[in-house]
């Protein structure tokens, strides 16, 4: 199926590993051209910008003025069709309610609320300037699955998700707004040194390795998600063959939520 992205300028926060990465070698490899937005580079990232249409550029997001400069470069010598907010993530609090501070608050609104914020109200009037613009969020099913290990992270996107539904009222059908809401994916935010299964872990005295397969045990499939898989979700949604979807979310999380 050819999704009409050749030629399309696309940015890409969060880029330099997991999601974002697959996300931008997904749409480079359909012959878009993607600006890589990420506080700090990596070496897939690095061969991705030498072997694609593909541009890094170094940015604190979680900064006000990391967003603006952001869409500054993205726009500097070209038009922008497609947005795609990916950056955040998660600090499992597993101490309660009551020992998260307001900076710990700050932080987590920050990065996976914020940031799209600031993201969007620069790149959308960008976006507005072209025919088939679209705007694809990456959630989480913590949106709509509150969780206390990460209370705040569930805020933030519930948040997030909210704000994306309500801009798709106010930007259609110039520019369309959609959500992606993944379960767990074999990132680094699971699987790394820090993330979820090693925090949880050491706090239980369980092997990270037997808390993933805990997890992966709830799911109907059995595993968690694949970045490559929510990547080509992103790219359906991004391209014209979606045209008349906006306002939606997609869940992508192995039948893990078995609500209606």
């Amino acid at each position: 199926m050819d999704l009409e992205l050749a030629g399309r300028r696309a940015l890409v926060t969060g880029a330099s590993k997991g999601i974002g990465l697959a996300i931008a070698r997904a749409l480079a490899t359909e012959g878009a051209s993607v600006i890589a937005g990420a506080l700090t580079g990596s070496a897939e990232l690095d061969e991705l910008t030498r072997t694609a249409d593909v541009r890094a550029v170094s940015v604190d997001l979680s900064s006000p003025a990391g967003p603006v400069a952001l869409v500054e470069e993205a726009t500097a010598d070209g038009d922008l069709d497609i947005l795609v907010n990916n950056v955040g993530a998660v600090r499992p609090r597993l101490q309660g309610f009551t020992a998260i501070t307001d900076e710990d608050w700050a932080w987590t609104l920050g990065i996976n609320f914020l940031a799209a914020v600031r993201t969007m109200r620069s790149a959308i009037p960008h976006l507005l300037q072209r025919p088939g613009a679209s705007i694809v969020t990456i959630s989480s099913v913590n949106a709509f699955l509150p969780d206390p290990g990460v209370i705040d992270y569930s805020a933030a996107k519930g948040a997030l998700t909210n704000l994306c539904k309500s801009l798709s009222k106010e930007l259609g059908p110039a520019v369309r707004v959609n959500t992606i809401s993944p379960g767990p994916v074999r990132t680094d935010l699971w699987l790394g040194s820090g993330g979820v299964a090693a925090t949880v872990g050491g706090s239980s005295g369980h092997d990270p390795a037997e808390v993933v397969r805990r997890q992966e045990s709830q799911a109907a499939t059995g595993r968690f998600t694949y970045p490559s898989e929510i990547a080509d979700l992103a790219l359906f949604l991004a391209s014209p063959r979606a045209a008349n979807i906006t306002g939606s979310d997609f869940v992508i999380d192995g039948g893990l939520i078995t609500t209606l």
